[in-house]
């Protein structure tokens, strides 16, 4: 068989995740922060951690600790061979922690016995889970910066369409005369409580040892003044990561609560961005994305100019629930003290939802910012359906004071206008409707003037505007105008 593959196996290894099929996602800081260079990263970066914790309680050399620090820097291992080997033991965390052992060996010019701190009494799954949850940590940070970036556009829209009349859309059909404010409002209410639940969470340490019992810490620690818990509360700290009562081998909700908020998010992401969808298509127009050199452009129509950054990041809001079930599958399945291909199966559903959000995150954050509104076409689309789009409010005001008529209500007439109206074609209905509410309604009961008014769009917009105001209100934290999110390369 013909090898097609770019260079040698091992090179084509180092590419693999560089997201040729996941556009949403392929970027630098999705790469820095989720790639297996980063998980890499963050194995090392507990190990690390761990090596300072047990000198500082006296429990390994002194200078061991800066030792393993200068092994455990990522650039001296191989990815491709750490990834190959890890078939051999099940994750990735045993082969690594073979080449950390080496390289602390051979740094340890001065003998002091730093070997003695690397990974004694810990276990892979206590490493590995903990290295997760510290990647999830940077990950979450950084969508939450772009989220908040994003809330701020949409609240200055709201605030700035407060007034800007549209057509509101209930089962794809006009519906009621709405605002573009309230609309955006609506974005950021979804957007902002998605994110204030993302933010609630909390990354908490694992160590338990090989059966979650904390048999090899009580060891370790005996006839001293640590006990297992203070180190594991010491290396929480040592991380930035929240201490946890127990170990959690079995007990996944930090795992299913991290993806529910990730697809809590990316859900909000999915309803922007089909909105904005909808309303770019050309025979919509109300909206148009924020134009890039090279960005929208089609292979085969020059003329074509799509909403791509829609599009991309409704990519991601398709994907998260599937990933998110993931999650939830393998917590149900996690048997015994330590499982058996359920453990498995997170790392990659998990890693997979965070460069989804963070990548659909800067997106929308460009989107939101860049957005534009055309109110002529918001008031073109809303006119298409004429003062029948009135007819609710009609007859809420005009029924009451109809006097019954061949046995039939002040309602009954009404809806007898508007089933009539609705048998004349399209073009026609504006005028039909007004002609037949007129003679059904008689001027001494509500003149002309009163009928117009109850014929204007912006006379049944409800609370429309105080609603967009409680929305925003609720949210404080989520207007900050210095929410600036990490640089995106």
């Amino acid at each position: 068989m013909t090898n097609t593959a770019p260079g040698n196996l091992r090179d084509f290894a180092e590419e693999a995740d560089a997201g040729l099929l996941s556009p949403v996602s392929a970027s630098p800081l999705v790469a820095a922060l989720t790639g297996d260079r980063a998980v890499l990263a963050a194995i090392l970066a507990v190990e690390s951690g761990w090596a300072a914790v047990l000198q500082r309680a006296g429990l390994a050399p002194a200078g061991s600790a800066a030792v393993v620090a200068s092994a455990a820097e990522a650039g001296r291992y191989d990815l491709a061979g750490i990834a190959l080997r890890a078939q051999g033991g099940g994750n990735p965390v045993i082969p690594l922690l073979a080449d950390l052992r080496k390289n602390v060996a051979a740094l340890d010019a001065a003998g002091v016995g730093a070997g003695k701190a690397v990974h004694t009494s810990l276990t892979s799954q206590d490493v590995l889970d903990t290295a997760l949850m510290l990647l999830a940590r940077n990950t979450v940070h950084a969508v939450l910066a772009d989220v908040k970036g994003t809330t701020t556009a949409l609240a200055a829209l709201a605030e700035q369409h407060a007034e800007t009349l549209c057509v509101g859309r209930s089962l794809t059909q006009h519906s009621l005369p709405y605002t573009f404010g309230l609309r955006a409002a609506q974005w950021f209410h979804g957007l902002s409580a998605a994110g204030r639940q993302l933010e609630r969470l909390e990354f908490p340490v694992q160590f338990g040892g090989a059966a979650g019992t904390l048999a090899a810490g009580t060891v370790l620690t005996d006839g001293t003044h640590a006990t297992p818990f203070t180190l594991a509360d010491a290396l929480a700290a040592q991380l930035g990561l929240a201490p946890a009562a127990a170990p959690w081998h079995t007990n996944r909700l930090a795992i299913t609560s991290l993806g529910h908020a990730l697809a809590s998010v990316l859900d909000a992401f999915g309803k922007i961005a089909a909105d904005v969808l909808f309303l770019s298509r050309p025979e919509v127009a109300e909206l148009a994305e924020p134009r890039a050199a090279g960005r929208g452009v089609s292979s085969a129509m020059p003329q074509k100019q799509n909403p791509v950054l829609s599009v991309l990041v409704r990519s991601a809001a398709l994907q998260g629930p599937g990933l998110a079930a993931q999650l939830h599958m393998a917590a149900a399945n996690f048997n015994d003290e330590r499982p058996d291909g359920a453990w498995h199966t997170e790392w990659p559903a998990l890693r997979q939802l965070l460069a989804l959000a963070l990548g659909a995150a800067g997106h929308l954050r460009e989107l939101a910012e860049g957005l534009q509104a055309f109110p002529d076409a918001m008031r073109r689309n809303l006119d298409l359906a004429g003062p029948l789009l009135l007819a609710e409010g009609v007859s809420a005001a005009v029924a009451p004071l109809l006097a019954e008529n061949n046995g039939r209500n002040g309602k009954q007439q009404l809806q007898d206008v508007v089933d009539q109206t609705l048998q004349t074609p399209p073009a026609e209905q504006a005028g039909t409707y007004r002609k037949l509410l007129r003679e059904a309604v008689p001027a001494a009961v509500v003149p002309d003037q009163r009928l117009e008014e109850l014929l204007d769009p912006g006379s049944y917009l409800g609370q429309a505007p105080d609603i967009s105001r409680r929305i925003l209100a609720s949210f404080p934290d989520y207007v900050s105008p210095n929410a600036n999110g990490a640089s995106r390369g």
